[in-house]
């Protein structure tokens, strides 16, 4: 395997494993890994600690796996480069086998030193599992108090306590992690960067909601790190900014930086990716996303329910009337692809109440509906509502909502299936046209019906073959009093349009800064402009 100076595994294994080459590595001292939900992702906060290694940093190697891998197979890599410390970072998505990782880690080199972090370790730690097996954890930022703390290890001065919290730094204290990303990433993985880090929101579902305010990097700093990454070939943005466009001006200084790059070589173009709140939209923030052409810009619109009772017992506020304008103003206004959320069983919400607020959405029209159920994350005020709302959330992760006095498990499930074949079927993109003849005038309603009938069917969310998926959900429109050759018709127009694909071809998938789903997407409006 080749060593770089950055001392970073440039090879992620796609299968989970880790680097295909980790056996031959020579020894590192430091290995910071955690387990990904994919092999696109990336994990920006190991960037950022081993950016901020100091002197340590020539003896860091950033190891990254993929969820679903065998953790034994993990553990041989890892000890495999004889390190003396391992840190790893732990998340909802990936605790459960970082668990299983530690406990073996711990049983083949006890004297190998493992070190937590993350945000599923941040909160009620001591209870945990893994926190017991680890020799120390860091909650909250670790930027600098991980390095500190290795330092002091391998100093031999071994801290007595277990839990240290993290140092929460001023900004310009931290190093920025971008030129960590490799020619690797940037060219197959999504790159991941932040101009602010938290929220001034205390919305209590949210773990931003421990946040006393959203902080900001020094833009030009900032942006000099963007340039950086776009000279190194970066096409993909993703911000991961809780509230990007509470600061009007730097926000619309980001999306400048990105309309020169657009303008200079249009057919070399990038993509950003942006969460923002739909309340806020001054109209010199309009002024600037209007000017992105298709498939350049997309933003996450956290909506999350338009019921003003819920949102004051979640201590959420937004004026639903105008998050519904600017998002209807975005559609009709901008080339910007729309991802709005919402979550299904936030106290005090039944299902007609959702039921409302989901055909509210539809009607307003964004690209995506991205339909959650609300999860228990660590530390989040949001079970103080437990018992008046007697929320049943499962004890395993990602510790989903399974009833409340409002949505009965049953009723819940129904939901989440819900949520899985709307994701297939509507989010795909891949339905574009069939979609309307679904929903008709009654979405909600119809599409719960359209998931019972296909749950009904085949037992099964996933591992649908495509080409069932459309001949079933043609079979229901004609069950719905369709003529079966219209339905059939509809289901040949995403067919003939391109919507529904088995693969898309590599080449095709190059030409495009945006992401796959959104491409379909664009071509579905394309076809129906063009009729």
């Amino acid at each position: 395997m080749t060593i770089y100076p950055i001392k970073f595994c440039r090879r992620p294994d796609k299968t989970g494993g880790g680097c295909a080459d980790a056996l031959e590595c020579h020894a590192m001292t430091i290995l910071l890994s955690t387990l990904n939900a994919r092999y696109a992702h990336t994990s920006l906060g190991l960037r950022y600690i081993a950016a901020n290694m100091g002197a340590l940093e020539a003896q860091t190697e950033i190891v990254e796996f993929i969820i679903g891998g065998n953790t034994t197979t993990m553990a041989e890599k890892l000890l495999a480069k004889q390190p003396r410390i391992i840190g790893l970072a732990v998340y909802i998505w990936n605790i459960e086998e970082t668990t299983k990782l530690v406990a073996l880690l711990k049983r083949l080199a006890p004297e190998v030193v493992i070190l937590l972090g993350g945000p599923e370790v941040s909160h009620e730690t001591e209870s945990q599992e893994i926190a017991q097996l680890a020799d120390y954890v860091v909650t909250g930022w670790g930027d600098l108090t991980v390095p500190q703390l290795c330092q002091q290890i391998l100093a031999g001065q071994m801290p007595t306590q277990k839990v240290h919290v993290g140092e929460q730094p001023r900004l310009d204290q931290i190093a920025l992690p971008y030129r960590l990303y490799t020619d690797e990433d940037i060219a197959h993985r999504t790159i991941y960067v932040e101009a602010s880090r938290g929220c001034p929101f205390k919305c209590e579902f949210c773990i931003s909601s421990l946040d006393k305010t959203a902080w900001k990097f020094e833009l030009d700093r900032f942006l000099a790190e963007m340039e950086l990454l776009h000279q190194r070939g970066a096409r993909q943005f993703k911000f991961v900014d809780r509230t990007f466009n509470l600061n009007t001006q730097a926000s619309r200084r980001i999306l400048q930086f990105f309309l020169d790059k657009l303008a200079a070589a249009p057919d070399d173009p990038v993509f950003a990716h942006f969460e923002v709140v739909p309340d806020h939209l001054p109209a010199a923030l309009k002024e600037s996303l209007a000017q992105f052409p298709p498939g350049t810009l997309q933003l996450e619109i956290g909506v999350q329910t338009f019921n003003p009772e819920v949102q004051a017992l979640i201590s959420r506020k937004q004026d639903n009337d105008r998050s519904a304008e600017n998002i209807r103003w975005l559609m009709e206004h901008t080339h910007a692809h729309l991802h709005a959320d919402l979550i299904a069983g936030l106290p005090g919400e039944d299902l007609a109440s959702f039921a409302a607020g989901f055909d509210r959405l539809i009607a307003i029209g964004p690209h995506e509906i991205q339909f959650g159920i609300l999860k228990r994350l660590r530390g989040t005020p949001i079970i103080r509502h437990t018992d008046e709302y007697k929320l049943v959330f499962d004890p395993n992760p990602p510790y989903t909502i399974l009833a409340t006095d409002r949505i009965d498990f049953p009723t819940m499930q129904r939901l989440v299936r819900f949520a899985r074949f709307w994701d297939m079927i509507a989010n795909s993109g891949r339905f574009a046209h069939t979609l309307p003849l679904m929903l008709s005038d009654a979405p909600f309603a119809r599409f719960l019906a359209l998931a019972d009938w296909l749950y009904a069917k085949t037992n099964a969310t996933h591992q649908i073959a495509l080409a069932r998926l459309a001949t079933l959900v043609a079979e229901w429109l004609t069950e719905q009093g369709m003529e079966a050759d219209a339905a059939r018709a509809a289901i040949d127009s995403d067919y003939a349009g391109g919507a529904i694909k088995p693969h898309l071809k590599r080449k095709q998938a190059a030409e495009t800064a945006s992401p796959q789903r959104q491409s379909r997407h664009l071509a579905a409006k394309t076809v129906a402009d063009s009729a």
